[in-house]
């Protein structure tokens, strides 16, 4: 039994706007407007404005809201301080990523949690049942917020013309409430393009009316509608991994190589603690394959589970590829052989229909902004 898609507060404004329309994680979402190309180098050079209202926000509140995200997810929620942001994961008992995170913490007992659209439900079933014995509670607020995305070296600019907001004191990975045209908001600044931007979360009753005034606000600075095609390459050149590419339960954030995000220090038990140190010494000893950069020296474009070759021999998988507009040569992701992984290796190649087209394996990410 097919179930129809979910609708975003801006749905209708999409259409208007003469956008192509995709199915993605159970909602109906942009996927361009007009070239996905001339959306990717707006938000390089200029700015680009998204609706990203299909993630999933889910809040936790109570006493012991912080004890128990710090044991229900990897990284250390205690020591994230009113305001800030912090990139995490939730694994599972074997340290298979479930999902990554961005958790926010909005007051003193009061955080949210914003997971991929995809897994949102699995998340929040994850936390809805290991809060038990917390004095904590874990709410579905995934119906309360549309999310709008100002990304681009423009940005700062197109934002101080509708807030009056502290922006020049919000550092990345922060968010503060405030007033944006007219609309309460959680302006957050984290992004998934490798430029500056803001986030901003509302109710999905002001979505249409900011969604305007930022339009409106922006004729001095080039701002375009700009759909999720462009989103993908963008945080592609970034090096940004996207579940279930570069993150999947067959990984451990170590495997990933974001083993950063675990804190073992941290007070208490944690979900996947055991396996994790596992993974930890596996990961110093002998990583089975690393996650690393390819361009092309050619211009077939690889895609996700194409195989990486050397020597005649599989040595890896690709994870993610896509045409860079930046670099204007085909990247991709790709988990390879450790002894295959060092930027500058030769001799690799990835095997497109048959054929081992050349590609020369990098250090990520391919692309980072000028501070």
């Amino acid at each position: 039994m097919s179930t129809a898609p979910r609708l975003t507060a801006l749905d209708a404004l999409h259409r208007s706007l003469g956008a192509t329309m995709t199915d993605f994680a159970g909602w109906d979402m942009p996927l361009r407007y007009a070239s996905e190309r001339d959306e990717h180098h707006a938000v390089r050079t200029r700015a680009g404005l998204f609706d990203l209202s299909h993630m999933g926000e889910i809040t936790v509140t109570g006493p012991e809201a912080a004890a128990f995200l710090s044991y229900a997810l990897v990284g250390n929620i205690a020591t994230v301080g009113n305001g800030r942001a912090r990139y995490t994961m939730i694994v599972q008992e074997d340290g298979g990523i479930v999902d990554d995170l961005i958790v926010y913490r909005l007051g003193e007992t009061e955080y949210m949690v914003v997971a991929n659209a995809g897994n949102a439900q699995i998340v929040l079933d994850a936390l809805t049942e290991r809060v038990g014995g917390f004095d904590a509670e874990v709410r579905d607020d995934r119906d309360a917020y549309a999310l709008l995305a100002v990304q681009g070296p423009e940005s700062p600019a197109i934002m101080k013309a509708v807030t009056d907001a502290d922006l020049d004191g919000l550092k990345y990975y922060a968010g503060l409430p405030g007033t944006v045209a007219g609309v309460p908001a959680l302006i957050a600044r984290t992004g998934y393009t490798g430029e500056d931007g803001f986030e901003l979360f509302v109710a999905p009753e002001h979505a249409e009316a900011l969604w305007q005034a930022l339009t409106e606000a922006d004729a001095p600075h080039g701002l375009i509608p700009c759909g999720l095609s462009c989103r993908d390459t963008l945080r592609l050149e970034a090096g940004m991994p996207l579940y279930g590419h570069e993150l999947t339960t067959a990984l451990t954030p170590f495997d990933a190589g974001l083993g950063r995000v675990v804190k073992f220090e941290k007070e208490g038990d944690f979900i996947g603690r055991e396996a994790l140190k596992a993974a930890a010494e596996r990961a110093e000893t002998a990583p089975p394959r690393k996650l690393v950069g390819l361009i092309a020296e050619g211009r077939r474009v690889p895609r996700a589970g194409f195989p990486v070759v050397a020597d005649g021999k599989v040595i890896g998988e690709v994870t993610s590829g896509a045409p860079s507009p930046t670099l204007g040569k085909p990247i991709a992701m790709a988990y390879v052989d450790a002894a295959f992984a060092a930027p500058g290796t030769g001799g690799v190649g990835v095997d497109i229909r048959g054929t081992h087209e050349p590609y020369e394996v990098v250090a990520l990410p391919f692309y980072k902004r000028q501070k």
